[in-house]
């Protein structure tokens, strides 16, 4: 992976922050828009790491800019799609949107904003699988298959990268704010 930091060099939060502001440095988050309606760092650009290719980056090129996810490791990894993109100069926001809060510098929260959802379904399929097996171990061995039944799909989800409780929970009304 060392390769990929080389390509894509990183910057941490406190060097970064007065570039951003002084608008030498474009910031741009690349985190989906269910994980952004959280919480963001004021006046970075929403790019979805998802809607990346079809993005319109033209405004962006001639600019240096810093992308940043949740973490850091993200951005790392899909370091060559975004060297590819061709700005004039790009790096990665160390230790993401984590790192910037923990310098001590501000980001707008929205706490009505629902859970993202790959934490929904870490607290759905982490009560199921409890209860599953706390039941199998009190009451029946029968309810054994439910945190068998969880596992299985998560194990589905990790090979595939398709999850069908994210997918459903996409449609859930708590959800629909966030990704409008």
């Amino acid at each position: 992976m060392e390769t990929i930091h080389q390509q894509l060099p990183g910057i941490d939060a406190q060097s970064a922050a007065p570039q951003i502001e002084g608008g030498k440095l474009v910031l741009i988050d690349i985190r989906e828009p269910d994980e952004r309606a959280r919480e963001w760092i004021p006046g970075s650009v929403a790019i979805p790491l998802s809607a990346w290719k079809s993005a319109d980056l033209t405004p962006y090129l001639d600019k240096g800019v810093v992308l940043h996810c949740r973490s850091g490791n993200r951005t790392m990894i899909n370091a060559p799609l975004f060297v590819e993109a061709g700005f004039a100069s790009a790096a990665f926001l160390e230790g993401g949107i984590e790192g910037w809060k923990d310098a001590g510098l501000p980001v707008t929260r929205n706490k009505k904003a629902p859970l993202e959802i790959m934490r929904q379904v870490q607290i759905i399929a982490g009560s199921f699988a409890f209860a599953g097996g706390l039941a199998g171990y009190l009451a029946d061995p029968i309810y054994a298959l439910i945190p068998a039944f969880v596992g299985a799909g998560l194990l589905m989800a990790g090979v595939t990268g398709w999850c069908g409780m994210a997918r459903m929970l996409r449609h859930m009304p708590w959800n629909k704010q966030a990704s409008a």
